[in-house]
């Protein structure tokens, strides 16, 4: 799954990480609490995916589920036994400042049978719990101070549902929300309960799954009446791999290379 991984942080976290969440605040793929739609024009709280594959009942499906996390990073100085928050300090030579960051969640399930999906879909929750941790900057004359990293709670949900269409068929659906209750309304508070570029990777054991963007013939009317909601799945792997598929906020196209000379 490293090459996901690479696609990921080349085409779709790379474009959050430089925005200051008030200037961008509803960036591709970014997914805020269904509270804060009225208030920042009806940002997007949730997203599906719906793919085709090519599988029995007993093959499986594992579904990860990938957002960054906004973090607040705080700067503080030690004097005097306390410590006093500052813009920037400099320790031995190495400059830090406050600001933000982003950090990377995921949850993740696997093993799941397409013919148990058709009878009953399986949730799975996100439950990032607010919190904070610090790491002590140490100087030539002991402690000089700290960098506090705080972050809000997140929560989510991910359902996961399949529906046989014909013999070794299947319709894979997952659908993903922020339930975050969200007690701010200003834009730089709604984004740190934002799942930042969430995106789906679903891998089949034993399946293959079917190009939306290039589909068998007999398939096409089937691929077309799939329903992507916000996101866009994609085969990923190499050349004619057909066993996972990468649903993000993007169009891409199948089998993406991310090398240097591939543009995105």
């Amino acid at each position: 799954m490293d090459h996901v991984r690479r696609i990921a942080q080349a085409v779709l976290y790379e474009r959050h990480l430089p925005w200051p969440p008030d200037r961008h605040p509803w960036a591709p793929g970014g997914l805020h609490p269904p509270a804060a739609g009225g208030a920042h024009a009806g940002g997007p709280w949730q997203m599906q995916t719906q793919c085709l594959v090519e599988a029995g009942p007993a093959d499986t499906v594992d579904v990860h589920v990938r957002f960054l996390h906004v973090i607040t990073r705080e700067v503080a100085r030690a004097r005097g036994g306390e410590l006093e928050p500052v813009a920037e300090l400099s320790v031995d030579g190495t400059r830090h400042r406050a600001g933000q960051e982003a950090r990377e969640r995921e949850e993740a399930v696997s093993g799941l049978e397409l013919g148990r999906l058709a009878g009953a879909p399986r949730v799975m929750e996100i439950d990032v719990p607010a919190d904070q941790e610090a790491m002590w900057l140490i100087g030539a004359d002991g402690p000089a101070g700290a960098v506090l990293r705080g972050w809000e709670e997140l929560r989510g949900r991910v359902e996961v549902r399949a529906e046989p269409l014909r013999a070794r068929l299947f319709r894979l659906t997952v659908r993903v929300a922020n339930t975050t209750a969200c007690r701010g309304a200003a834009r730089a508070e709604v984004w740190k309960h934002t799942l930042v570029s969430a995106h789906s990777v679903v891998h089949t054991r034993g399946g293959r799954f079917v190009s939306l963007l290039d589909p068998p013939e007999k398939l096409r009317p089937l691929a077309e009446g799939c329903r992507n909601i916000g996101t866009w799945p994609v085969l990923v792997g190499r050349a004619g791999e057909r066993h996972t598929m990468l649903s993000a906020p993007i169009v891409l196209h199948d089998h993406l290379d991310v090398s240097p000379r591939q543009p995105v």
